[in-house]
Parts: structure tokens; sequence; C-alpha cells
């Protein structure tokens, strides 16, 4: 093992420094590449392409702005043109020694250190990535070692941009600052890829060899992204062709997260433009490890940013691969439709439903808990919902009344999950997911707040603004917990004497109608509105295998009757006005009552 100083100091032979290499600058996103080394010191930063390539900007959007500041730069232009590379050299001096006012002579201090400030602001304001591409053998220093030195190479230079910006302010103004805000100022995640050679189902899928595999993700929360779209649309349909088959891609632009989606292995491709939503998945999937990769195939393939002509008119779609045994999603190559989180997450879990579908396995749009209550009695819980039903909020309504109802809570799947039958016809419930991507509005105020060191926000500012956050155990998501009690999330009715808030059912044809129908009032979550129906409240894959879906449907909802488990529905009232929170709460409160008085 290495010992800190080692890792500190290492050096990995045969790679380039990331910030005098390739670096880009999308939209208000920059993204650098390289190896655990970045920048050490303030030489190395200020003399860098990276550097560079922010402060050529910065000056460009000053120069929008008609900025005043930029008059402190005058003695570096040359007509229309700021030489900044003898801006960064002139740093480099301010790093080096403070400068009195007979020194700077052309220059403004109090403009400089405005000019400073906002180089700084226009840095940290950006979205920041860094890819490090690693070799297998790079440097003969094993992965658990490499651990290691990416995270301590990130800290460090997190410091150094600290360091530095602190260092030339105070040779600037001739004094020290009084209060230090040890804020973000490094990249806000860091990404570490490494191709890895696994079993290409067909001669197709060959295209898709050098595009890397992401091994580990460093994350800097509280992360905030603004992305071009902020909705779903559209439906998953199949394609008439297999995208794979067609599609051009230049290996240097994409880059591959493999996720684990339940039991399943799905490869996530996309396109590095929309490189932000790794964060989201981070947080939302659990990250397959070399040896579920190397020389095996995967359950599944998306593509995320393909040439809109390969994809029939649609956002969306998939194309189920027979003949070579997978599943292929893709979403197209149109930024200000599809650059939304939604898209990512879903598109995998159709893949994910899909399959199960064909394995004679039930995919379940809702949420599932293990609820133990102080009462003593326990209960395996899953509530059946589209977006907006309630389901999610259920689970919040469990969490707020924790401390008077639950001794612990134990989320299985905040989203989507599927049912199987044990040898001895046991229905058990699996997840696909280790984190939830979730509205703000249906999280209690304040408790966004309380879990800001681990979240991922997304457009906080408009409406349907999502966080994704881990949430749950990848052992607690496979491990296949016995159903007790299945319900619809109705969001739709009010509650009265002949509409409790929890109603048990025992008819199979009234409970595959109140299923089937899959009805609710949209929320906004999608470009819906009204009441709405979505056959088994599950668009994902469950209308596009609607035959089978049926069969297993029936099967399981009549094994769970059988089993003398509860069927029914759970009045959330979501939808109507007025009962956001309290509707929630008070079905909450009525399942806690239900499993107190009969399981």
């Amino acid at each position: 093992m290495l010992s800190e100083k080692e890792i500190f100091e290492a050096d990995i032979p045969g790679n380039p420094n990331p910030v005098t290499e390739m670096n880009e600058f999308m939209n208000d996103r920059i993204l650098l590449y390289g190896h655990p080394g970045l920048c050490k010191t303030p030489e190395e930063l200020l003399s860098s392409d990276g550097f560079q390539l922010i402060l050529q900007h910065c000056i460009k959007h000053l120069t929008t702005q008609d900025s005043p500041i930029l008059s402190c730069m005058k003695a570096f232009k040359t007509g229309d043109v700021y030489d900044t590379k003898k801006i960064a050299g002139f740093f480099q001096a301010l790093y080096e020694k403070e400068y009195d006012d007979a020194t700077l002579g052309h220059v403004d201090r109090i403009l400089l250190k405005d000019f400073i400030e906002e180089l700084y602001s226009y840095w940290r304001k950006r979205e920041r990535f860094v890819i490090f591409d690693r070799d297998a053998k790079d440097g003969g220093i094993e992965l658990k070692e490499y651990h290691h030195i990416f995270i301590l190479a990130n800290e460090q230079f997190k410091t150094l941009i600290l360091g530095t910006y602190r260092h030339i302010c105070a040779h600037v103004m001739g004094d020290w600052f009084k209060v230090y805000r040890q804020i973000p100022a490094g990249m806000g995640m860091a990404l570490l890829a490494e191709k890895i050679n696994w079993k290409h189902p067909g001669e197709s899928y060959q295209k898709l060899k050098n595009i890397p595999f992401i091994r580990l993700s460093l994350i800097y929360p509280p992360l905030i992204y603004y992305t071009k779209s902020n909705k779903r649309k559209g439906k998953f349909n199949p394609l008439s062709k297999n995208p794979i088959d067609s599609v051009k891609l230049d290996s240097s632009r994409w880059v591959c997260f493999p996720a684990k989606i339940g039991t399943l292995i799905v490869f996530i491709y996309f396109l590095k433009d929309y490189v932000s939503h790794a964060a989201g998945l981070s947080n939302l999937f659990e990250l397959a490890s070399a040896e579920e990769i190397a020389n095996k195939s995967p359950d599944g393939i998306m593509l995320f940013g393909v040439d809109p002509a390969l994809m029939d008119n649609q956002l969306v779609g998939y194309y189920e691969d027979t003949v070579n045994k997978v599943v292929v999603g893709a979403v197209a190559n149109q930024p200000n439709d599809v650059d939304y989180f939604g898209y990512f997450k879903k598109t995998a879990l159709t893949i994910h439903n899909l399959i199960m579908i064909e394995r004679g396995i039930l995919p379940i749009h809702g949420a599932m808990a293990k609820i133990d209550l102080k009462s003593g009695k326990s209960a395996h819980v899953v509530i059946v919902g589209d977006s907006g039903a309630g389901k999610s909020e259920s689970l919040e309504a469990f969490r707020l009344l924790a401390d008077k109802y639950i001794r612990q809570l134990t989320v299985i799947f905040d989203d989507m999950g599927s049912l199987s039958l044990t040898p001895d016809g046991q229905v058990v419930g699996r997840g696909t997911e280790v984190g939830a991507f979730v509205r703000l509005d249906d999280l209690h105020p304040g408790y966004a707040y309380t879990e800001i060191d681990r979240s991922v926000f997304m457009n906080p500012h408009m409406g349907n603004a999502r966080l994704v956050m881990p949430i749950t155990e990848y052992r607690h998501v496979v491990a296949g917990y016995p159903v007790d009690i299945f319900v619809y999330a109705n969001n739709y009715d009010n509650v009265d004497e002949e509409h409790p808030a929890l109603e048990i059912m025992t008819e199979p044809k009234q409970i595959n109608e109140v299923f089937s129908s899959g009805a609710r009032l949209a929320k906004g979550t999608t470009d819906e509105k009204g009441l709405v129906h979505t056959y088994f409240a599950n668009p994902f894959g469950a209308p596009q295998k609607k035959k089978q879906h049926e069969i297993l449907a029936e099967k399981f909802i009549g094994q769970l009757i059988k089993n003398g488990k509860k069927v029914g529905q759970l009045r959330t009232r979501l939808g109507i006005s007025g009962f956001e929170s309290k509707g929630p709460e008070e079905a909450a409160q009525s399942l806690f009552q239900f499993i107190t008085k009969n399981l």
C-alpha cells in the first residue's frame, strides 16, 4: 500500500497533464481531461491551457457586458484582442510577490482586484468536470491504490485553486483576508475512466469497444445543474432498426456508465456533452465492477446522444435484438429537448422492464419499503403509481411520521422494481436504484437542505425542480423481500366513508380494473395534464408488452391473494388542491394503523 506521502507525490508515467491536453468549454460546462496529476503548483496552474481557456471565456463574457473592470487589462490588449498568455504571466508575477503602486504602474489596483474576483467567480459558477483516462497497467498502480491518488489529487487541486487565488489577492491589496471561506473551488465532479474488454454480443457492437467505462466517480456536493429541458416528452416506442447498426461514433466523444439496475447490467453510453448527468447517474445507480464487465455481455445497452435520423422521428426509443439477446435503448441528440435527467433514468428503466417481462418477472412502477413499527409489527409494503401519484410522497410521509410510529424504515425501491416468485410460491420484491430522483416540491420543507451534502440539484428555480440523492444500499435493492401489502396510489379520489384512505380489496376483477386503469391526476412532472390513464401506471415497458404483462399481472396478483396478502388502493389525494402534504400523511397513518391491527 502506498503511503500518503507517496500518494501525494505519485506521478503516473506516460500520461499528459490534463490541463495542458484537451479541454472543452461547452456552454457553461468546463471539461478537462487527463490523469490524477492535475496541476500541483501555482506555476503549473497559471501556465496551463485550462487556465487560458477560462481566462479567454471570462474576458469574452466581460466584453459582452461592456464591463468597466476590463480597463485594468488594457495594457495587455492589442486592437480587440487580449493577450491571455501575458495576462497569465502577470498573474504568476503577482503570486510570487507583493506589488506596490509604483510597481503596478499601469494597472488600477482596485479594478485589478475586481477582475480577479470576477475571474474566480466565473470559474466557480461554471459546471466543472474532469475525466481521467486510466490504462489498466498505468504505472503499475492497482485500482485500489488509484482510489487514494484519485481523491487526494482532486483535494490538492481544490486547495491549489484556493491558495493561488488568496495569494494573488493578498499581493494585489497588500493585506490578507480576515475571513476564509472553504468553498468548493476545485472540480465539481471527477470521473476515472478505463477501457475494459467485454464480450460484444454481435459484430455491430464492436464500434463500442474503444469507449472507456467509468470506474470511479468523485462528487463534491451540493451540485446544482441547470439543464436545457425540465420535463419528459413523448413515449417509449420500439424502433424499426437497431441504432447500433447505423450509428457513427467518435469514441473520444463518448464515455460509458456501467449501471447495475437491479440484478441487470446495462451499459449507459453518453456523449460528453451530457457529462453533467453523470453526477445524477452516480447517485442513482450502483456502478458495476471490472469483474462484472470484463469478458461478459451486458443485459442492455443505452446510447444517449445519437443522430436523430436513426430515431424514427422519436426522442427516445428501443430495439430488442433477439438474435444477440440484448435490448438497446436510444435517445436522440437534441439538447433542447433531452437535456433532462429523466431521459437517462426512464430509458434505462424501460430497458430493465422489457427484459424482466421477457423473463417472466413483473416490473413495478412504484415504491417498496420495509416498515418496522413501534407497536412491534412490521410489513413489506409496495405502492404502485405513475409519476405524481404519490408513491414517493408516501415514503416521505413515512419518514415524517417516523418518530411517532416507526422503529426503522428500509427503502427497497423508490420508483421502479419487480416482483418474482420463490420456489415455494412467495412473491418477493426487488428494486432497481440505490438513489431517488424526486421533486423538491414533494419533500417536506427543509428536508432537502438536510440532505444537501449528498444531493445533486437540477433547476431548483423552476417548476418540477429535482434532486438526486442516495437513499438505500444495493444489498437491500436486490435482496428480495416478501410482499405483505400491495396497493395502488390513488391521487384523485377524496376520502369519505365509502372511500377510505386505505381500501383492501379481495375481488380479482376489481383489483385488475384499478391497477390496469392506472388513473391519476397529472402533477406537471411530464407534459400531461388533467386526469390521465397509463396501463398499470407504468409507461416504461408495460404497454409495449401489454399481452405478456397482463398475464404476469394476473398471475402475481392472484398469487398474492392466494398467499393471504393484502391488495388494494391507498388514497393519497396528492392531486387534490390543499392535500399535497396532508393527503399522503393521512394515508400513511391509515396504513400504519392497518398493519398494527391486522398483521
